[in-house]
């Protein structure tokens, strides 16, 4: 039997660009997630990371069916969720869930504790007989650390990390077996951030639960991510181990985000170039030819514009970057 419990082949989402008013045309498109392809194995955790604009969230949304992809497939189980009916697809979205960035905005304002976290055996009616319900929904509250008697309390009555807390139980209630987990720390100060990662550090024991940890904080990745993948401009560049990616990446783009990475030890700053890119990141409606970085690559030469690079094993400790001229460099002390 595979571990492999998500894999996506050639994913791909474009959002269409449109002139007029009356009579629309199309007149481009914006290439959030272009031709990604991912796996993610059981109680694993995958780090996805890469700068704002990237196609992160989008891929989130794709992976739980919140947007439907332009083409590509997503398969969860063995199953291509692209050759499912709509009811058939309504029930496979049991195994894969979503905690959202922001947990202030996330949680229905008007709905106590209670029915945000039942909300779930609303839908799907056979998972819970609903006598059992209101015990369940307990269950999953005192599992995420918070006090069952506040069932219900509304949620402008908790604190930031108490309502990411609600979040988690509310994706835990169908018992799925990955979760995604769309920079679910990010709006949390520091030390709360660091109680929700040990929290979904635990449920995954308990749970056998994989992740795909959405970020930009590379620090929070690497604390909590088996392998890494690093996004630019709507594709993956560079995937591996945390150690590999962190330790010895070769791919430039993933070489310039953790040489800006602050390092915690005053005694080792400045012991390691910073790489400065030049220019912004250009748009996704029209990204450049063939590498999608060479624009702010200091390594790019004519190839790189005519020939998209695959994302394949390269260099003396072989992992998947996509970069013609892939070279190690190590960064150990980038992100302590």
């Amino acid at each position: 039997m595979t571990d492999v419990v998500l894999e996506t082949s050639g994913l791909v989402k474009h959002f269409p660009l449109t002139s007029g008013i009356v009579f629309k045309r199309k007149v481009g498109a914006v290439q959030a997630v272009d031709g990604v392809n991912l796996t993610l194995n059981r109680r694993e955790t995958l780090g996805v990371v890469g700068e704002s604009g990237c196609g992160k969230s989008t891929l989130a949304k794709l992976l739980v069916g919140l947007e439907r992809p332009s083409a590509g497939s997503i398969t969860v189980n063995g199953t291509d969720l692209s050759d499912l009916s709509n009811e058939e697809l309504r029930r496979s979205r049991r195994d894969i869930q979503l905690v959202m960035q922001d947990p202030y905005t996330s949680l229905n304002p008007r709905m106590t504790v209670g029915d945000i976290i039942g909300e779930p055996f609303d839908i799907h009616t056979d998972v819970v007989p609903k006598n059992e319900r209101q015990g369940k929904v307990r269950e999953l509250i005192d599992l995420v650390g918070l006090n069952p008697d506040h069932i219900n309390r509304y949620p402008h009555q908790f604190s930031g990390g108490q309502r990411q807390r609600i979040g988690i139980a509310r994706a835990l209630a169908l018992r799925p077996k990955i979760i995604v987990c769309d920079e679910p720390v990010s709006a949390l100060d520091v030390s709360v951030q660091a109680q929700v990662m040990n929290l979904l550090d635990q449920l995954q024991k308990e749970l056998d639960l994989s992740y795909v940890f959405i970020a930009h904080d590379l620090s929070v990745v690497r604390h909590i991510a088996d392998r890494v993948a690093v996004m630019y401009l709507g594709k993956v560049v560079e995937v591996g181990t945390h150690t590999e990616i962190y330790e010895h990446p070769t791919h430039p783009y993933t070489q310039a985000l953790l040489s800006a990475v602050p390092v915690p030890d005053p005694t080792l700053r400045g012991m390691r170039d910073e790489i400065v890119l030049e220019g912004d990141v250009p748009s996704p409606a029209d990204p450049p030819s063939g590498c999608r970085f060479r624009t702010r690559c200091w390594k790019a030469q004519d190839i790189c514009a005519t020939d998209e690079p695959a994302l394949e094993n390269r260099a003396e400790r072989p992992h998947l970057s996509a970069c013609h001229f892939a070279e190690e460099r190590d960064v150990i002390h980038a992100a302590t």
